[in-house]
């Protein structure tokens, strides 16, 4: 089972879309897919029009097991479980407990009954984003086109580096860093690209060309659909279904490269 996790400790940057349309787009491709949101905003519900009585919350405090936090069929193939303002207190909630960082791996251990679980994560590094990325073994880190992107993009980046350190035994690579909201015609996008073909893991793990611009993106949010609901032709749709064609294949070559 792939575990995927969205994340950059910067808001604004296309984490839920992304992971939204990954997590469809797999599902689309005939996986089993489970989208947990750990982003107490909880963009995903309102996204796809959900209004649980279980949450994340009630899962990682153990007052419900997995099974009953599930909205199930949200999309074909596609189950979601939500978040809600109502786990900003879980750091207090959850204050002194021994190994809180993993709390969320111990509630979903044995699960297996889904192909890829996708992970929506905070724009900080708080106790569910470690919760999150502890339970992942891939990050994707979606850059929008500004500067204090790029900052937030190596902040998570050099976080990464600091769990592989603290969890040696937790494998956490970066799959992709994708560039979304393109714009080729600008200045701030230009700069951007630029800026991350200079940082080395950045680079080296850049996916090209990225998510362009596009306004049928968040119109599609705002309808509760996704883009290849709402515009299937838009070029939102098509760099999208570019980019779960790409992490198919990255799934292929890992499992290349393990048998040699």
């Amino acid at each position: 089972m792939r575990r995927l996790a969205i994340a950059n400790m910067k808001g604004g940057v296309g984490k839920t879309t992304t992971a939204v349309h990954v997590a469809a787009g797999l599902a689309r491709r005939g996986q089993r897919v489970l989208l947990i949101d750990t982003d107490p905003q909880g963009n995903v519900a309102h996204v796809f029009g959900l209004r649980p009585e279980r949450t994340l919350k009630d899962l990682i405090l153990g007052e419900a097991p997995l099974e009953s936090v599930v909205c199930r069929k949200v999309r074909e193939r596609l189950d979601i479980v939500a978040c809600s303002t109502a786990s900003f207190a879980l750091e207090t909630q959850l204050a002194g407990q021994m190994q809180r960082e993993t709390i969320l791996s111990r509630r979903l251990r044995g699960i297996t009954s889904y192909d890829t679980v996708v992970l929506d994560s905070s724009p900080a590094m708080n106790l569910l984003s470690f919760n999150a990325l502890l339970f992942a073994s891939e990050v994707i880190l979606p850059v929008s086109m500004d500067a204090m992107a790029l900052i937030g993009a190596r902040q998570t980046l050099n976080g990464l580096q600091e769990i592989r350190e603290l969890w040696p035994d937790r494998p956490l690579r970066l799959t992709a860093v994708l560039p979304t909201s393109v714009n080729p015609a600008t200045l701030a996008t230009r700069a951007a690209l630029e800026a991350m073909e200079r940082d080395a893991v950045m680079s080296s793990n850049l996916y090209r060309p990225g998510i362009r611009q596009c306004i049928d993106l968040t119109y599609a949010m705002a309808q509760r659909a996704t883009v290849w609901e709402y515009a299937p032709r838009s070029r939102a749709a098509e760099d999208y279904d570019g980019f779960v064609d790409f992490i198919v294949r990255e799934a292929g070559e890992g499992a290349h490269a393990q048998e040699a």
